[in-house]
């Protein structure tokens, strides 16, 4: 029997090849597209831009994060942005970092060129949520460059009362280093500091005249103003020295022999002429506190008693009278924190100027 050869099934199978093929060659291009879509999206977009800077700040390189392209900020800006241009860089440093952890992107937009990133976090203890305004730089081969539009700096203004040395996440530094005005800083002058966002910022005082147990600013605003009011607490190593000091001008103020000893919150008066000199004790010493008054501290009218002993002699008849007597009076006095460290306290009484 002679074989005649069919070519229509020899075509079908071609034809099935090359659909096969080309269906084959679709998923690839399209598995290259996806993979070419999460290499871009994990090394090369905005969101792994965010993250490179996250990580950064994670690991406490504060001054890798500042090479970043858009991070470091020009005096000019600030004033433009109403932040002010005497903010000091002094906790852009890693001593100053606060710890960062969990972070995760969780949107990116785009409106033009711009895109926005939003990123979750964990700063310290506290969750938080922050968006980045970023935009293409420029070419690195066939990689894109990116830069922060909006720089991620932001600046925390201090007010401290009652201290002039504080720290920073543990990070110590005196109100004259970081101040515009310098060695003129004032007690009240606010302290405008730049940090970076998002990051916690815990300020505490640890000194021996005042204390105070952490406040904490969760900065997570680019190119906004956070303000921190402190007021610390005398310590009670404090409280014992001017208690020292007023009982000494008290003591010192008994040695003089007059019915009203000069700068002394007590004293008496007679009509008639004294025969010996009054000798003066205290009865009873102040129990002293210590308050603030503004960016300083103040010592509130506190009661105490002198004792006098003195004979009068009557300008009627002559007769001589032994005074042994009891003075109630109070005291008061102010505490100004001085330039070098230490402090000044003036004692008085109130309703009079104190005295040193």
């Amino acid at each position: 029997m002679q074989q005649v050869e069919t070519r229509a099934p020899r075509r079908r199978r071609l034809v099935g090849d090359l659909a096969m093929l080309a269906v084959v060659g679709v998923l690839l291009v399209a598995a290259l597209a996806a993979g070419g879509a999460s290499l871009y999206q994990q090394f090369y977009g905005p969101s792994a831009f965010v993250t490179r800077y996250l990580d950064l700040l994670s690991e406490g390189r504060a001054a890798d994060a500042l090479r970043i392209p858009g991070v470091a900020i020009d005096r000019e800006t600030l004033q433009d942005a109403g932040l002010g241009a005497t903010a000091s860089e002094a906790m852009l440093r890693r001593a100053a970092l606060g710890r960062l952890s969990d972070v995760e992107v969780v949107s990116e937009t785009h409106d033009g060129d711009r895109f926005d990133v939003t990123v979750t976090y964990t700063a310290g203890e506290h969750a938080g949520t922050t968006t980045f305004s970023v935009a293409q730089d420029g070419w690195a081969g066939v990689t894109p460059n990116w830069r922060f539009t909006t720089s991620p700096l932001a600046v925390v203004d201090l007010t401290l009362l009652g201290a002039d040395q504080f720290a920073i996440n543990g990070f110590e530094v005196d109100r004259r280093q970081i101040s515009s005005a310098g060695a003129e800083a004032t007690a009240t002058d606010p302290l405008p500091m730049l940090v970076f966002t998002p990051g916690l910022y815990s300020v505490t005082v640890d000194t021996a005249i005042s204390h105070s147990s952490g406040t904490g600013v969760l900065a997570d605003t680019p190119l906004a103003t956070t303000p921190v009011d402190v007021q610390t607490e005398p310590t009670d190593e404090f409280v014992a020295v001017v208690q020292q000091r007023v009982e000494e001008f008290l003591t010192a103020c008994t040695t003089q022999e007059v019915l009203q000893p000069t700068a002394c919150p007590f004293g008496i008066q007679v009509s008639n002429r004294i025969d010996s000199l009054p000798k003066w004790s205290i009865a009873t010493q102040p129990q002293v506190s210590v308050v603030p008054d503004g960016g300083q501290w103040q010592i509130p009218p506190t009661d105490a008693v002198a004792h006098v002993e003195v004979e009068i002699r009557s300008l009627f008849d002559g007769e001589v009278e032994a005074i042994s007597e009891d003075v109630p009076f109070q005291v008061n006095g102010s505490i100004v924190l001085l330039p070098d460290g230490s402090v000044s306290i003036r004692v008085g009484s109130p309703g009079d100027a104190p005295q040193d």
